[in-house]
């Protein structure tokens, strides 16, 4: 054989083994999605028991809806449980999250497990639960609402500055910082909260077997521990995940199924999304009231100092 066709040879050899080589790469590749996604199609099609996180403060949220309204679709998801740690937040928002967990527990046992905190707005939603834990020092209770405003009329006055409204009726945009509010305004705010005050504890009397006069007699605003919420059969009893699930394998669904954590479309924190709505929130509100900057009425629990 001459050098030249030697060469040739020698190319095409070479070139031949190239091939087989990429097709072992692409081959063992194939093999390895192929094994992937049999995985993550078992896992989808797999029972499970679906958590879900309900932490820092409680707004409308319609990604979080949705993610429940999953649940409940899907067969898979035996059970739900909630894990709670958040102060309240707006009683809309507490409001849609209850309702949606118990078309949840139309169909599928729920219970929630509070963390460190589950108070106002945050015990609204655990109500929806057909079975509640807590700590023993977990914060619960807060039951009620609350519209915060402040009168800053009188630095106004020392700062030289009038603010002056044109309004289409007296009590339009009451309570405002920029205007004493009149007994005719009290009186239709007042209405407001008691009006959502009384949704509150029906809520809380239907879910937790209370008469009328018991249930007032508990949401009188004030926060109780885990052991007090216990006692006063606010809550079924102290534990935490380990119980919960015990409780589930008792009405069937088995201790020994995974837990999934359903992932929502936004983070929960007061960093992230809420966060950055209060900053424009606050701007519209001039600074000094709303400490927690939610527009409108809302429930939640947020003493000046908080034990560490």
């Amino acid at each position: 054989m001459t050098d030249p066709e030697l060469i040739v040879d020698r190319r095409r050899l070479r070139r031949s083994r190239s091939l087989w080589r990429a097709a072992a790469v692409v081959f063992g590749l194939g093999v390895v999605g192929v094994a992937v996604g049999r995985s993550d199609l078992v896992r989808e099609f797999s029972p499970y028991v679906a958590e879900l996180r309900v932490a820092g403060m409680i707004v409308q949220d319609q990604d979080l809806l949705d993610a429940v309204e999953d649940v409940m679709a899907r067969d898979q998801a035996k059970a739900l449980v909630l894990r709670i740690d958040s102060p309240g937040g707006t009683v809309v928002g507490g409001e849609s999250l209850y309702h949606a967990i118990r078309k949840v527990a139309a169909d599928k046992p729920v219970v929630a497990v509070m963390g460190e905190m589950a108070a106002s707005g945050g015990y609204m939603v655990a109500i929806a639960a057909d079975r509640i834990y807590a700590r023993e020092g977990t914060i619960t209770g807060s039951i009620g609402v609350i519209l915060q405003t402040t009168d800053v009329t009188g630095l106004l006055d020392k700062l030289g500055v009038s603010a002056e409204a044109i309004k289409s009726a007296p009590l339009k945009a009451v309570p405002s910082p920029f205007e004493k509010l009149t007994d005719e305004g009290r009186r239709a705010t007042q209405g407001l909260v008691d009006d959502m005050y009384a949704m509150f504890v029906g809520m809380v009397a239907e879910r937790r077997g209370f008469d009328a006069e018991k249930a007032k007699e508990l949401a009188d605003g004030r926060v109780f521990t885990g052991r007090q919420a216990a006692a006063n059969g606010l809550i079924d009893g102290i534990g935490g995940l380990a119980e919960a699930r015990a409780w589930l394998d008792e009405k069937g669904v088995s201790a020994d199924l995974p837990s999934r954590e359903i992932r929502v479309g936004r983070d929960q924190d007061w960093l992230g999304g809420v966060a950055q709505g209060a900053i424009r929130a606050v701007f519209g509100k001039t600074y000094l009231p709303e400490r927690l900057t939610l527009d409108g009425l809302v429930a939640v629990w947020h003493p000046e100092l908080r034990i560490r």
